[in-house]
């Protein structure tokens, strides 16, 4: 699942080649958005700050850039393109909504509880991530199917445990499942 790039950023480093490829997802993104709010421009000087210090504590050094590093970075933008892709389908299925249904994105802050329309932007935008109770409220106003709305990919880390387990447990039936756990279904 997307995180929040706020957390991320306040975190002080990224960790991962997962957290990584988001942060330049995220980079793009605040780009546009960093052009009318200084929020998000303060907020994109600090994600870019944390982009550079990974590319040189990470890639720098050709020497340490090995099979597995390559291989992390692949897999992390395999996820990442579905999440992007998932995401900017879901922006517009939202925004498509609040077309039909003439309302601004404040207004559907308000009915989620949100007041700020800083915050919102960032929901919509994938910047932060909606709530699950939010997603619910949103199917339920517009009539949208669930699925929709909530992501089915897993991060990284969780396919990595759940092969692990999967490995240690020795059962043919789950070894069956083990290649499904990248697809987005």
């Amino acid at each position: 699942m997307h995180m929040d790039i706020e957390k991320l950023v306040e975190s002080g480093s990224i960790v991962n080649e997962l957290d990584y490829e988001r942060a330049m997802v995220a980079d793009r993104k605040l780009r546009l958005l960093a052009k009318t709010n200084t929020h998000f421009k303060h907020l994109r000087n600090k994600l870019r700050n944390l982009i550079v210090e990974y590319e040189k504590r990470v890639w720098s050094n050709e020497d340490a850039v090995d099979a597995e590093l390559l291989a992390q970075s692949d897999r992390a933008q395999l996820i990442i393109e579905k999440e992007r892709m998932f995401l900017e389908k879901r922006k517009k299925i939202i925004q498509a909504r609040l077309k039909d249904f003439s309302l601004t994105q404040a207004e559907l802050g308000l009915l989620l509880g949100h007041k700020s329309k800083t915050h919102m932007s960032e929901l919509i935008n994938g910047i932060k991530p909606f709530t699950l109770q939010d997603l619910v409220i949103i199917s339920k106003i517009f009539k949208l199917d669930i699925d929709s709305l909530v992501p089915k990919y897993l991060s990284i880390e969780k396919i990595d445990r759940i092969s692990a387990v999967i490995e240690e447990i020795n059962n043919p039936k789950l070894s069956k499942i083990k290649p499904t756990l990248l697809s987005a279904s």
